[in-house]
């Protein structure tokens, strides 16, 4: 696959087919323009059929933080300004978030400063969270005049911390700080910022170990049971994702296939 032409991304593939992938616009504290909006969804279609990428670790460049949503400095442009144009612009948006669960490749986003707007539902559809103690989260979009509930944020966040809380913070769009992110649940660790690439380098490596196909499963399976109907469903996706495996690994010629 080719990732060299991105004008927004910064695209470096290191060992064990792990991606680093990088929001690369610092002196916008990597806002969103219609750019980058391309870049990525070109991006998350073509790490879909992409099997020697193993995990993507997703950052933002800079210092101020991690991506503060979308550029409104681009301004409403014309065909923003009736109803059929914004709600193309509005459903490619949102529908990064869906590329992001669709492609194989678990995504573990780095969070330093600021992830606010489409920077937080960006971290929040990513697998994994990495923070670092000035890590601030804010489903901003409230606070501009639009509803709390966009790119997914009504999706994730409850899932992530539960109604309760999810309710407070879609609502007044105030920011989350990184000790009640810890406490909720929606990040797995807290690091010093030097420290936050080698802890996700190192999480990435015990990833690449596993079996590819047990690792893509697994996130399917994990997608699927989030809206799946029940106990039931559940159970058939798993049931599904452990014949896969075993008929993989006897093809593989394993002598114990459960090993």
């Amino acid at each position: 696959m080719d990732y060299s032409n991105y004008s927004t991304l910064k695209i470096e593939m290191l060992d064990q087919g792990i991606m680093l992938l990088t929001l690369n616009r610092p002196d916008k504290l990597n806002a969103v323009n219609r750019a980058m909006l391309d870049d990525l969804a070109d991006l998350w279609a073509k790490l879909r059929h992409d099997f020697n990428t193993r995990v993507v670790i997703l950052q933002g460049a800079g210092e101020k933080g991690f991506c503060g949503g979308v550029d409104v400095k681009e301004g409403m442009t014309q065909d923003l300004m009736h109803a059929p144009g914004f709600y193309e612009y509005q459903t490619r948006l949102a529908e990064l978030q869906l590329d992001m669960r669709k492609i194989p490749q678990p995504i573990i986003a780095l969070i330093h400063g600021a992830a606010a707007g489409a920077g937080f539902s960006f971290a929040i559809a990513s697998d994994i969270r990495i923070i670092t103690p000035d890590a601030r989260f804010s489903a901003f979009y409230i606070n501009v005049g639009l509803g709390g509930a966009d790119m997914g944020s009504s999706y994730f966040l409850p899932r992530h911390i539960g109604t309760g809380r999810a309710y407070e913070f879609l609502l007044t769009g105030r920011f989350m700080k990184a000790e009640e992110a810890m406490q909720l649940g929606l990040a797995s660790r807290c690091v010093p910022r030097d420290k936050l690439l080698e802890t996700a380098l190192e999480l990435a490596a015990d990833i690449v170990s596993k079996e590819p196909l047990a690792i893509r499963c697994t996130k399917e399976a994990i997608n699927q049971n989030l809206d799946c109907a029940g106990l039931e469903s559940a159970l058939s996706m798993e049931n599904r994702n452990q014949l896969l495996m075993v008929m993989h690994n006897i093809h593989k010629g394993k002598e114990r296939p459960f090993a």
